[in-house]
């Protein structure tokens, strides 16, 4: 049998069509050669997939080789129908194969199927021959593994919680003898440990399948890598950029300063706009027969086209409204200014104003606005004709103060002004200042219930808004009850809301009957800043109805409630992650320190975005980005039908602890487009987080951070977001100090909370956030506000459980060495190593002074040795180090299940049954920790 093979490298698609009717297809390759077929991974929803996949074809007459053909079928799997769709095919000659040391990587353009079929896009193949025996062929596929990619998948997963519970329970041994635990969820994946990057295509993207599975280290990608990283594929790694911007180029962290002077936008590239303001106009010649006038204006520079609002029945129209022309996208040298007639049918022309864009003054800030000035209306002729119009005209940058509120045609369709021009702009949204409501219920007196012979079986609801809470049921021989309870509550200022208490007698099951009410204004409640106790009242309850109204006061004693509420300010509100907590600052002013420094971040722009939508026939997204840090979020423009939009704007906040995270998120609009009446969500693209600690003072970090989500199918990649970003400290010392302090209000730790009560505040915080944002025009919506502050972060799954699980034995990893030291050493396993630790000690115990010294110049040493090794660049998501891109795809069909369930009973009750068995895991790894930690040899010379 010839050793001969043929080795295909399927390494990426590029602008494939889209075939699954949302702009985007699930795809995979097929490779034909020599009565042999392999085929790669599906790639969810991705038009320009990865897959960097190796495959060994037998040739069996090396002879023929010449007359035989590869064939590679890229198809779209079609889950719910369980078929496939043909996107193209590449077809190529033997004649054309190499040996591995001259192959590389060809992008080959996508043929048709057929005649009746249309094909698009490139496959990226790199084809070679090679002789090495200890290469083995690939295992082809079976004739009934020829269907869809779903019908494998049902095949290869009819019990992955069998082979997940036999690897769990030899997870630990195989870890002893020098085992990898490791299973494929695919057959033949990718055969990875065959595959090794030649020179020739260090430079492709490795991407590592989500549908492997492994326990073990994996082993170091070749590519550049930061240090610090994790191993993990290079399409997933930190890109940094040397861009242009205001200040200058930035070349290792810092601008290397230009001639131009520099100004407040110096962390984006300057971007330059057409500016027309429309003020007013002025006698304006009637249209209609009835002498009325409903003017409007039209501004057109090309094919773009920004429209005022039209006023009905008026000569004199106010406007003062901007329209901004990005300078890339000019497609004219004449600016036209229109104003016109609104009517019924067609519009009529009143007159216009044209502008040579050569005569355009420029306008640099800090400059003055350039003053508007009336110009004379012209007919189509060109001759004056009555009616005059205030405009000003200039050429500036986004630093101009008109640019926030300004149309712009970056923003907007070329043939439509679009009505949606609020949701597109650029806003700076202020979170409302979160209060703790502190509600201490003590007792009630003088309890009236409807049965006299019944003994009252008491409790009290409060309310505050949507938050409901209720004390324990009191059951009482007399007509008092006490519960001396606290109930916690969330309200943002201004107090707009009442605390409402209804005291509920338990008369039947699911049916309780109203003694009282209390309305308490929040308003009024006092408010403090430190855990002093505040003063008691008692306040008379009130009836439901009116007629109990008048009976209770011919009544001589009213019931009553014995209340302690309070404001408390010393706490901070969580209403975020705490692991991404942006503000850490107390909700009273009064507790607050000064700032330790600013933190700017520029906007620059957002590359390879992947398709959210449809439109005209082809995918596309209407992409904007939200950031947040303490209590500002910033919102930029709204960058209509563009993959790669740029943003290019600046904002800065101001930073009172070094231990917060600034939040950036991408999203696609949901308010643009045809289907807006069927739901108009915000969809979200990704995000990027940044630790402010990880910042060095006064440098800039300009990098390409990836859009990683976890989706159901695995990790995608959903674009990249170029980031310019800045620290500077005002105070080092004080920043130096807020180390040596606790991270959260002193409160915390005064009377703390308990980890339900705060999951539940959090939750309670992030709903009022929510709610007060969406008010604002244009609205950050519920779903982004929850997506940035990670409200669903509670919620278990395995692959967490998993991820929480290692990295708490990366944190012990240390403790568990130096016990295997500590027991090789006393087991004389090496003489030299035992004989100088047995010095040391003796040392140690005759001089014990040197005790502290020697402790703390061995951390010296060892922080001056890992000195060199710390990272130069802001940390990014490690899909390493949260197991999501080697979580089995069933734990993410789990995590990903709705409450309540799609699945079957018997799939439920498996996934039960492994995670029982995943908790003895890790009883055992408790057990192991214990073993090595504490046992100790009786023989032990070192046992006193």
């Amino acid at each position: 049998m010839s050793n001969l093979k043929l080795g295909v490298e399927v390494v990426r698609g590029h602008n494939l069509m889209p075939k699954d009717g949302q702009g985007s297809s699930s795809t995979f390759v097929e490779l034909h050669f020599d009565d042999q077929k392999f085929r790669t991974t599906v790639k969810e929803k991705d038009l320009n997939p990865y897959w960097n996949e190796t495959f060994y074809f037998n040739i069996s007459n090396p002879n023929n080789l010449h007359n035989l053909s590869l064939e590679a079928r890229v198809y779209n799997s079609e889950k719910t129908t369980d078929s496939k769709s043909l996107l193209g095919k590449v077809r190529i000659t033997g004649t054309s194969f190499v040996p591995n040391s001259d192959a590389v990587v060809f992008n080959y353009p996508l043929e048709k199927g057929s005649i009746f079929s249309r094909a698009r896009g490139e496959l990226g193949l790199k084809v070679y021959v090679t002789d090495d025996p200890s290469i083995k062929s690939s295992i082809p596929l079976r004739e009934m593994d020829s269907t869809s990619y779903s019908s494998l998948h049902s095949v290869e997963g009819e019990a992955p919680y069998q082979k997940l519970v036999n690897v769990v329970s030899d997870l630990f041994g195989g870890r002893k003898k020098g085992k990898t635990q490791t299973f494929h969820h695919l057959p033949n994946s990718n055969n990875q440990q065959q595959r090794h990057p030649s020179s020739s295509t260090s430079n492709q993207p490795i991407k590592y399948g989500v549908d492997d599975m492994s326990y073990e280290a994996h082993a170091p990608l070749v590519g550049h890598m930061y240090p610090g990283s994790s191993s993990q594929p290079v399409d997933y790694l930190l890109e940094e950029t040397s861009p242009y911007l205001g200040g200058g180029q930035v070349v290792g962290g810092w601008l290397s300063r230009s001639d131009k002077p520099s100004s407040t936008y110096d962390l984006v590239e300057p971007m330059q706009f057409l500016f027309v303001r429309v003020v007013k106009a002025r006698d304006l010649p009637s249209k209609d027969v009835t002498g009325s006038l409903d003017p409007y204006v039209e501004v057109k520079l090309g094919n773009y086209k920004g429209v005022t609002k039209h006023f009905e029945k008026s000569q004199n129209p106010e406007w003062n409204t901007v329209f901004a022309f990005s300078k890339d996208r000019m497609q004219s040298s004449v600016l036209e200014v229109v104003v016109k007639d609104k009517n019924m049918v067609k519009d009529d022309f009143v007159g216009t104003i044209r502008f040579d864009l050569q005569e355009i003054p420029m306008r640099v800030p800090p400059d003055s606005p350039l003053a508007p000035e009336w110009y004379r209306l012209e007919d189509k002729k060109g001759e004056k004709k009555r009616g005059e119009l205030m405009v000003a005209v200039w050429i500036g940058t986004q630093a101009d103060e008109a640019f926030p509120d300004a149309w712009h045609s970056d923003a907007a369709s070329p043939v439509d002004s679009s009505g949606t021009s609020t949701y597109i702009r650029s806003k700076v949204y202020q979170s409302p200042r979160l209060w703790y409501v502190r509600v201490n219920i003590i007792e009630a007196q003088d309890l009236v219930v409807a049965e006299k012979n019944r003994l009252p079986n008491v409790h009290v609801k409060a309310q505050i808004g949507n938050q409901v809470l209720k004390t324990k049921p009191v059951q009482t021989q007399t007509m008092n009850a006490q519960w001396n309870e606290d109930l916690m509550f969330v309200a943002a200022e201004p107090f707009d809301d009442f605390l409402i208490l209804l005291v509920e007698d338990r008369v039947g099951p699911s049916k309780d009957e109203i003694l009282g009410r209390v309305v308490i204004p929040l308003a009024t409640v006092e408010r403090r800043a430190d855990n002093r106790m505040v003063h008691s009242r008692w306040f008379n309850l009130q009836k439901a109805s009116s007629t109990e109204v008048e009976e209770s006061k011919k009544d001589k004693f009213a019931s009553r409630v014995h209340l302690r509420v309070s404001l408390d300010g010393g706490y901070h509100v969580l209403d975020e992650s705490t692991h991404y907590s942006s503000d850490l600052r107390p909700t009273a002013k009064q507790l607050w320190k000064p700032p330790i420094g600013i933190l700017e971040l520029g906007i620059l722009s957002a590359n390879s975005v992947h398709p959210m939508k449809t439109r005209n026939g082809r995918g596309t997204s209407d992409t904007f980005c939200v950031a947040k840090y303490s209590q500002k979020w910033i919102r930029t423009r709204t960058i209509i039908d563009c993959l790669n939009p740029k943003y290019n704007e600046q904002y800065a906040w101001e930073v009172f602890d070094p231990a917060t995270v600034l939040t950036i998120g991408v999203f696609d609009n949901g308010h643009i487009g045809e289907n807006v009446s069927q739901g108009n969500r915000d969809v979200k693209i990704g995000k990027v987080r940044i630790r402010i600690s990880t910042l060095e003072t006064g440098r800039v970090y300009t990098h390409s951070y990836p859009l990683l989500v976890l989706h159901p199918s695995g990790v995608k990649k959903m674009g990249e977001l170029h980031l310019a970003i800045r620290f500077s400290c005002t105070s080092m010392v004080n920043m130096m100090c807020l180390y040596s302090r606790p991270l959260l209000p002193k409160m915390h730790y005064v009377r703390p909370l308990t980890m339900m009560q705060l999951d539940i505040l959090r939750h309670q915080a992030v709903s009022v956030v929510a709610a007060r944002l969406s008010r604002s025009e244009p609205p950050l919506r519920k779903e982004i506000v929850e997506y940035m502050t990670d409200a669903d972060s509670h919620i278990w799954s395995m692959r967490r459980s998993k991820a929480n699980f290692f990295r708490l034995m990366s944190v012990f990893s240390g403790l568990l060495s130096f016990g295997k030291w500590f027991k090789e050493v006393c087991m004389w396993r090496n003489p030299i190593t035992s004989v100088l630790v047995h010095v040391l000690f003796i040392m140690l115990v005759c001089v014990p002074e040197l005790i502290l010294p020697t402790v703390f110049v061995y951390m010296f040493l060892i922080g001056l040795w890992n000195y060199r090794f710390r990272p130069r660049y802001p940390p990014h998501m490690n899909t390493r180090l949260s197991y999501a891109d080697s979580v089995h795809p069933d734990e993410l069909d789990e995590e990903f299940d709705t409450f309540p369930t799609r699945q079957n009973t018997d799939l439920v009750r498996m996934r039960s049954l492994f995670s029982f068995t995943w908790e003895m895991a890790i009883n055992m790894m408790r057990h192991e920790i214990a073993t090595h930690i504490i046992e100790v040899p009786s023989s032990s010379s070192l046992a006193i």
